[in-house]
Protein backbone atom coordinates (compact mmCIF):
# COMPACT_ATOMS: atom_id res chain seq x y z
CA UNK A 1 0.00 0.00 0.00
CA UNK A 2 2.80 2.54 0.70
CA UNK A 3 3.62 2.40 -3.26
CA UNK A 4 0.07 3.53 -4.06
CA UNK A 5 -0.26 6.32 -1.89
CA UNK A 6 3.24 7.57 -2.76
CA UNK A 7 2.20 7.66 -6.49
CA UNK A 8 -1.03 9.55 -5.57
CA UNK A 9 0.64 11.71 -3.17
CA UNK A 10 3.29 12.73 -6.34
CA UNK A 11 0.51 13.03 -8.45
CA UNK A 12 -2.00 15.63 -6.44
CA UNK A 13 1.50 17.83 -5.36
CA UNK A 14 2.10 18.14 -9.33
CA UNK A 15 -1.67 18.95 -9.73
CA UNK A 16 -1.92 21.26 -6.95
CA UNK A 17 1.57 22.89 -8.23
CA UNK A 18 0.20 23.50 -11.77
CA UNK A 19 -3.16 24.29 -10.57
CA UNK A 20 -1.68 27.49 -8.67
CA UNK A 21 0.66 28.63 -11.86
CA UNK A 22 -2.65 28.22 -14.12
CA UNK A 23 -4.60 30.26 -11.36
CA UNK A 24 -1.98 33.17 -11.00
CA UNK A 25 -1.54 33.54 -14.66
CA UNK A 26 -5.26 33.65 -15.34
CA UNK A 27 -5.54 36.44 -12.40
CA UNK A 28 -3.12 38.85 -14.43
CA UNK A 29 -4.84 38.27 -17.63
CA UNK A 30 -8.45 38.69 -16.11
CA UNK A 31 -6.97 41.82 -13.96
CA UNK A 32 -5.86 43.42 -17.10
CA UNK A 33 -8.93 42.66 -19.07
CA UNK A 34 -11.20 44.07 -15.93
CA UNK A 35 -9.47 47.32 -16.01
CA UNK A 36 -9.94 47.47 -19.83
CA UNK A 37 -12.95 46.73 -19.56
CA UNK A 38 -14.84 48.77 -17.01
CA UNK A 39 -12.07 51.86 -17.37
CA UNK A 40 -15.00 54.12 -17.67
CA UNK A 41 -16.69 53.53 -14.61
CA UNK A 42 -14.46 54.58 -11.75
CA UNK A 43 -13.71 51.36 -10.78
CA UNK A 44 -10.80 51.18 -8.66
CA UNK A 45 -7.59 49.01 -8.29
CA UNK A 46 -8.92 47.12 -5.95
CA UNK A 47 -12.69 46.64 -7.17
CA UNK A 48 -10.76 45.39 -10.50
CA UNK A 49 -8.90 42.89 -8.37
CA UNK A 50 -12.40 41.55 -6.74
CA UNK A 51 -14.35 41.41 -9.93
CA UNK A 52 -10.90 39.65 -11.60
CA UNK A 53 -11.41 36.78 -8.71
CA UNK A 54 -14.82 36.07 -8.88
CA UNK A 55 -14.31 35.67 -12.64
CA UNK A 56 -11.37 33.36 -12.94
CA UNK A 57 -13.07 30.30 -11.12
CA UNK A 58 -15.49 29.67 -13.58
CA UNK A 59 -12.29 29.82 -16.12
CA UNK A 60 -10.05 27.70 -14.02
CA UNK A 61 -13.15 25.50 -13.76
CA UNK A 62 -13.53 24.70 -16.81
CA UNK A 63 -9.59 24.27 -17.71
CA UNK A 64 -9.23 21.99 -15.04
CA UNK A 65 -9.33 18.26 -17.29
CA UNK A 66 -5.92 20.22 -19.12
CA UNK A 67 -4.63 20.98 -15.47
CA UNK A 68 -4.91 16.94 -14.94
CA UNK A 69 -3.51 16.00 -17.85
CA UNK A 70 -0.35 17.82 -17.88
CA UNK A 71 -0.06 17.11 -14.15
CA UNK A 72 -0.27 13.49 -15.07
CA UNK A 73 2.64 14.48 -17.82
CA UNK A 74 5.05 15.85 -14.51
CA UNK A 75 4.19 12.82 -12.59
CA UNK A 76 5.18 10.01 -15.06
CA UNK A 77 7.71 12.02 -16.39
CA UNK A 78 9.52 12.87 -12.70
CA UNK A 79 9.47 8.91 -12.34
CA UNK A 80 11.14 8.36 -15.38
CA UNK A 81 14.06 10.62 -15.26
CA UNK A 82 14.49 9.44 -11.13
CA UNK A 83 14.06 5.41 -12.77
CA UNK A 84 11.23 5.12 -10.42
CA UNK A 85 9.34 3.76 -13.12
CA UNK A 86 12.01 1.49 -14.20
CA UNK A 87 12.62 0.06 -11.08
CA UNK A 88 8.66 -0.18 -10.10
CA UNK A 89 8.36 -1.87 -13.42
CA UNK A 90 11.61 -4.21 -12.42
CA UNK A 91 9.62 -4.87 -9.03
CA UNK A 92 6.69 -6.73 -10.95
CA UNK A 93 4.39 -3.72 -11.32
CA UNK A 94 2.12 -3.73 -14.58
CA UNK A 95 1.38 -0.40 -16.21
CA UNK A 96 -2.24 -1.21 -15.12
CA UNK A 97 -1.26 -1.43 -11.45
CA UNK A 98 0.54 1.48 -11.54
CA UNK A 99 -2.09 3.51 -13.27
CA UNK A 100 -4.86 2.68 -10.22
CA UNK A 101 -3.53 5.55 -7.59
CA UNK A 102 -3.16 8.39 -10.31
CA UNK A 103 -6.85 7.23 -11.86
CA UNK A 104 -8.31 6.78 -8.45
CA UNK A 105 -6.90 10.31 -7.38
CA UNK A 106 -7.91 12.01 -10.27
CA UNK A 107 -11.59 10.62 -9.83
CA UNK A 108 -11.48 11.63 -6.41
CA UNK A 109 -10.59 15.34 -7.04
CA UNK A 110 -13.08 15.50 -9.95
CA UNK A 111 -15.85 14.38 -7.45
CA UNK A 112 -14.39 17.11 -5.11
CA UNK A 113 -14.60 19.68 -7.24
CA UNK A 114 -17.93 18.61 -8.98
CA UNK A 115 -19.28 18.61 -5.01
CA UNK A 116 -17.68 21.80 -3.59
CA UNK A 117 -15.76 23.73 -6.35
CA UNK A 118 -18.96 23.80 -8.93
CA UNK A 119 -21.25 25.13 -6.27
CA UNK A 120 -18.70 27.61 -5.04
CA UNK A 121 -18.00 28.47 -9.23
CA UNK A 122 -22.39 28.74 -9.90
CA UNK A 123 -21.96 31.25 -6.78
CA UNK A 124 -18.92 33.71 -8.17
CA UNK A 125 -20.19 33.53 -11.53
CA UNK A 126 -23.70 34.79 -10.61
CA UNK A 127 -21.89 37.74 -8.39
CA UNK A 128 -19.71 38.60 -11.24
CA UNK A 129 -22.70 38.88 -13.84
CA UNK A 130 -24.61 41.21 -11.44
CA UNK A 131 -21.95 43.04 -10.46
CA UNK A 132 -21.17 43.61 -14.05
CA UNK A 133 -24.36 44.48 -15.22
CA UNK A 134 -24.62 46.52 -11.94
CA UNK A 135 -21.73 49.08 -13.51
CA UNK A 136 -22.53 48.43 -17.22
CA UNK A 137 -26.61 48.62 -17.08
CA UNK A 138 -27.35 49.72 -13.71
CA UNK A 139 -28.69 46.46 -12.88
CA UNK A 140 -32.06 46.64 -14.44
CA UNK A 141 -32.66 43.39 -15.73
CA UNK A 142 -33.18 40.18 -14.05
CA UNK A 143 -34.86 36.46 -15.09
CA UNK A 144 -35.52 33.88 -12.47
CA UNK A 145 -37.45 30.57 -12.36
CA UNK A 146 -39.94 30.36 -9.34
CA UNK A 147 -42.08 27.42 -8.69
CA UNK A 148 -44.91 28.29 -10.63
CA UNK A 149 -43.82 31.31 -12.39
CA UNK A 150 -41.32 33.05 -14.47
CA UNK A 151 -40.15 36.55 -13.03
CA UNK A 152 -38.23 39.38 -15.35
CA UNK A 153 -37.55 42.91 -14.86
CA UNK A 154 -36.55 45.51 -16.90
CA UNK A 155 -35.87 49.43 -17.10
CA UNK A 156 -38.53 51.86 -17.26
CA UNK A 157 -37.71 54.93 -19.24
CA UNK A 158 -38.95 58.51 -19.74
CA UNK A 159 -37.27 60.40 -22.99
CA UNK A 160 -33.90 58.26 -22.52
CA UNK A 161 -34.50 58.65 -18.85
CA UNK A 162 -34.51 56.18 -16.20
CA UNK A 163 -37.39 56.49 -14.46
CA UNK A 164 -38.54 53.58 -12.82
CA UNK A 165 -38.77 49.69 -13.79
CA UNK A 166 -41.14 47.16 -14.50
CA UNK A 167 -41.65 44.16 -13.18
CA UNK A 168 -43.07 40.80 -14.80
CA UNK A 169 -44.35 37.99 -13.63
CA UNK A 170 -45.79 35.10 -16.06
CA UNK A 171 -47.38 31.32 -15.55
CA UNK A 172 -45.45 30.44 -18.28
CA UNK A 173 -43.82 31.02 -21.32
CA UNK A 174 -42.89 29.86 -25.09
CA UNK A 175 -39.84 27.88 -25.23
CA UNK A 176 -38.23 30.71 -27.65
CA UNK A 177 -39.15 33.45 -24.50
CA UNK A 178 -40.67 36.06 -26.76
CA UNK A 179 -44.56 35.14 -25.54
CA UNK A 180 -45.51 35.09 -22.13
CA UNK A 181 -48.63 33.40 -20.82
CA UNK A 182 -51.15 35.12 -17.84
CA UNK A 183 -48.80 37.88 -16.94
CA UNK A 184 -48.92 40.67 -14.60
CA UNK A 185 -46.84 43.72 -15.04
CA UNK A 186 -46.77 45.89 -12.12
CA UNK A 187 -45.16 49.16 -12.90
CA UNK A 188 -42.72 51.48 -10.33
CA UNK A 189 -42.00 54.66 -10.65
CA UNK A 190 -39.41 56.50 -9.46
CA UNK A 191 -39.78 58.55 -6.13
CA UNK A 192 -43.73 57.33 -6.20
CA UNK A 193 -43.51 53.53 -6.18
CA UNK A 194 -45.63 51.01 -7.34
CA UNK A 195 -47.99 52.98 -9.57
CA UNK A 196 -50.35 50.70 -12.08
CA UNK A 197 -50.55 47.31 -12.38
CA UNK A 198 -51.44 45.40 -16.13
CA UNK A 199 -53.13 41.86 -16.54
CA UNK A 200 -52.58 40.28 -19.91
CA UNK A 201 -53.93 36.71 -20.83
CA UNK A 202 -50.82 36.96 -22.84
CA UNK A 203 -47.56 39.40 -24.17
CA UNK A 204 -46.14 39.22 -27.08
CA UNK A 205 -42.56 40.41 -27.29
CA UNK A 206 -41.42 42.75 -30.43
CA UNK A 207 -38.41 44.69 -31.43
CA UNK A 208 -39.15 47.84 -28.76
CA UNK A 209 -42.58 47.02 -27.26
CA UNK A 210 -44.40 43.95 -25.29
CA UNK A 211 -48.06 43.67 -27.09
CA UNK A 212 -50.39 42.56 -24.47
CA UNK A 213 -53.73 41.14 -25.15
CA UNK A 214 -56.73 40.71 -22.81
CA UNK A 215 -55.36 43.32 -20.83
CA UNK A 216 -56.92 44.98 -17.30
CA UNK A 217 -55.25 48.20 -16.07
CA UNK A 218 -55.29 49.36 -12.78
CA UNK A 219 -54.21 52.75 -11.77
CA UNK A 220 -53.32 51.80 -8.43
CA UNK A 221 -52.45 55.92 -7.63
CA UNK A 222 -56.60 56.20 -8.13
CA UNK A 223 -58.84 56.13 -4.98
CA UNK A 224 -60.46 53.16 -6.04
CA UNK A 225 -58.13 51.12 -8.69
CA UNK A 226 -60.65 48.41 -8.60
CA UNK A 227 -63.55 50.62 -9.80
CA UNK A 228 -61.77 52.12 -12.15
CA UNK A 229 -60.12 49.00 -13.66
CA UNK A 230 -59.65 49.81 -17.61
CA UNK A 231 -60.58 46.42 -19.86
CA UNK A 232 -58.36 46.49 -23.05
CA UNK A 233 -58.02 44.45 -26.47
CA UNK A 234 -54.75 45.49 -27.20
CA UNK A 235 -51.39 47.16 -25.54
CA UNK A 236 -48.21 48.40 -26.06
CA UNK A 237 -45.28 48.44 -23.59
CA UNK A 238 -41.92 50.11 -24.63
CA UNK A 239 -39.44 47.45 -23.52
CA UNK A 240 -35.63 47.16 -24.68
CA UNK A 241 -35.57 43.60 -23.71
CA UNK A 242 -34.64 40.63 -26.45
CA UNK A 243 -35.66 37.37 -26.73
CA UNK A 244 -31.88 36.55 -26.63
CA UNK A 245 -31.15 38.90 -23.59
CA UNK A 246 -34.29 37.07 -21.92
CA UNK A 247 -32.83 33.42 -22.52
CA UNK A 248 -29.19 34.71 -21.49
CA UNK A 249 -31.25 35.93 -18.07
CA UNK A 250 -31.24 32.61 -17.05
CA UNK A 251 -27.25 32.67 -16.84
CA UNK A 252 -25.24 30.13 -18.12
CA UNK A 253 -25.71 26.03 -17.13
CA UNK A 254 -23.04 26.82 -15.03
CA UNK A 255 -23.96 29.47 -13.26
CA UNK A 256 -26.62 27.27 -11.59
CA UNK A 257 -24.55 24.90 -8.71
CA UNK A 258 -25.34 21.20 -9.29
CA UNK A 259 -27.18 20.66 -6.10
CA UNK A 260 -29.91 22.88 -7.53
CA UNK A 261 -29.77 22.10 -10.88
CA UNK A 262 -32.28 19.42 -11.16
CA UNK A 263 -35.02 21.49 -9.41
CA UNK A 264 -33.62 24.29 -11.53
CA UNK A 265 -34.63 22.11 -14.78
CA UNK A 266 -37.80 21.04 -13.73
CA UNK A 267 -38.75 24.74 -13.21
CA UNK A 268 -37.95 25.78 -16.39
CA UNK A 269 -39.66 22.62 -17.97
CA UNK A 270 -42.75 23.78 -16.14
CA UNK A 271 -42.69 27.66 -17.24
CA UNK A 272 -42.22 26.14 -20.44
CA UNK A 273 -38.82 26.77 -22.00
CA UNK A 274 -36.69 24.51 -23.13
CA UNK A 275 -33.25 22.95 -20.41
CA UNK A 276 -31.69 20.84 -22.99
CA UNK A 277 -28.83 23.16 -22.27
CA UNK A 278 -28.79 22.56 -18.57
CA UNK A 279 -29.80 18.87 -18.87
CA UNK A 280 -26.37 18.47 -21.27
CA UNK A 281 -24.32 20.10 -18.53
CA UNK A 282 -25.84 18.11 -15.53
CA UNK A 283 -24.74 15.32 -17.42
CA UNK A 284 -21.66 16.50 -18.03
CA UNK A 285 -20.70 17.77 -14.45
CA UNK A 286 -21.45 14.03 -13.63
CA UNK A 287 -19.02 12.82 -16.02
CA UNK A 288 -16.03 14.92 -15.04
CA UNK A 289 -14.59 13.48 -12.58
CA UNK A 290 -13.67 10.18 -15.26
CA UNK A 291 -12.81 13.07 -17.91
CA UNK A 292 -10.21 13.58 -15.13
CA UNK A 293 -9.24 10.01 -14.97
CA UNK A 294 -9.24 10.08 -19.21
CA UNK A 295 -6.72 12.49 -18.96
CA UNK A 296 -4.60 10.90 -16.55
CA UNK A 297 -4.47 7.78 -18.81
CA UNK A 298 -3.80 9.63 -22.09
CA UNK A 299 -0.76 11.64 -20.29
CA UNK A 300 0.41 7.54 -19.23
CA UNK A 301 -0.23 6.55 -22.67
CA UNK A 302 2.48 8.79 -23.90
CA UNK A 303 4.70 9.04 -20.67
CA UNK A 304 4.96 6.40 -18.69
CA UNK A 305 7.88 4.63 -20.40
CA UNK A 306 11.74 5.46 -19.65
CA UNK A 307 12.02 8.16 -22.16
CA UNK A 308 15.24 10.30 -22.32
CA UNK A 309 16.32 13.68 -24.10
CA UNK A 310 14.51 14.37 -27.45
CA UNK A 311 12.16 11.58 -27.42
CA UNK A 312 10.64 13.64 -24.19
CA UNK A 313 9.77 16.07 -25.72
CA UNK A 314 8.25 14.53 -28.19
CA UNK A 315 5.96 12.30 -25.59
CA UNK A 316 4.99 15.28 -24.10
CA UNK A 317 4.24 16.92 -26.87
CA UNK A 318 2.24 14.20 -27.94
CA UNK A 319 0.23 13.75 -24.47
CA UNK A 320 -1.09 17.21 -24.52
CA UNK A 321 -2.46 17.51 -27.74
CA UNK A 322 -3.93 14.26 -27.08
CA UNK A 323 -5.69 16.05 -23.99
CA UNK A 324 -6.41 19.30 -25.83
CA UNK A 325 -8.13 16.83 -28.56
CA UNK A 326 -10.25 15.19 -25.95
CA UNK A 327 -10.95 18.77 -24.21
CA UNK A 328 -12.21 20.29 -27.52
CA UNK A 329 -14.12 16.79 -28.35
CA UNK A 330 -16.02 17.35 -25.05
CA UNK A 331 -16.84 20.25 -26.20
CA UNK A 332 -17.88 19.55 -29.65
CA UNK A 333 -20.04 16.98 -27.45
CA UNK A 334 -21.38 20.23 -25.49
CA UNK A 335 -22.39 21.78 -28.94
CA UNK A 336 -24.42 18.62 -30.23
CA UNK A 337 -26.19 18.16 -27.13
CA UNK A 338 -27.06 21.61 -26.54
CA UNK A 339 -28.73 21.44 -30.30
CA UNK A 340 -30.36 18.13 -29.54
CA UNK A 341 -28.42 16.48 -32.12
CA UNK A 342 -27.44 13.86 -29.34
CA UNK A 343 -28.69 12.53 -26.48
CA UNK A 344 -27.62 14.87 -23.09
CA UNK A 345 -26.13 11.27 -21.17
CA UNK A 346 -24.12 11.14 -24.68
CA UNK A 347 -22.78 14.25 -24.73
CA UNK A 348 -21.71 14.19 -21.00
CA UNK A 349 -20.38 10.54 -20.76
CA UNK A 350 -19.07 9.80 -24.38
CA UNK A 351 -16.54 11.78 -25.02
CA UNK A 352 -14.25 10.31 -21.29
CA UNK A 353 -15.16 7.08 -22.53
CA UNK A 354 -13.42 7.11 -25.42
CA UNK A 355 -10.41 9.14 -24.21
CA UNK A 356 -10.09 6.29 -21.55
CA UNK A 357 -10.68 3.60 -23.87
CA UNK A 358 -7.91 4.80 -26.67
CA UNK A 359 -5.65 5.41 -23.99
CA UNK A 360 -6.16 2.31 -22.29
CA UNK A 361 -5.41 0.42 -25.52
CA UNK A 362 -2.38 2.43 -26.11
CA UNK A 363 -0.86 1.74 -22.49
CA UNK A 364 -2.08 -2.62 -23.64
CA UNK A 365 -0.48 -2.60 -26.99
CA UNK A 366 3.09 -1.40 -25.29
CA UNK A 367 2.54 -3.59 -22.76
CA UNK A 368 2.27 -6.33 -24.95
CA UNK A 369 5.01 -5.23 -27.30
Amino acid sequence: MILPFYIARRFLRSLLLIAGVFGLILFLIEMIETIRRFSGSGLGLGGAAQLSLLSIAGAFYQILPLVTVLAGIALFLGLARTSELVAIRAAGQSALRLLRAPLATAIIVGAVAVAVLNPFVAATSRLYDDTAARIERGGQQTVSVGDSAVWLRQGLSDNGQDSGQIVIRAGRASPDATTLYDATFLIYESGSGLTRRIEAQSAVLAPGAWHLSGVRDYRLDSQNPQADVQAQETLSLPSDLTAQRIRDGFGRPDAVGIWQLPDFIAGLERAGFSAARHRVWLQMELARPFLMAAMVAIAAAFTMQHVRGRNSGIAVLLAFEAGIGLFFLRNLAQVLGDSGQVAPWIAGWAPPAVGAALALAVILQKEDG
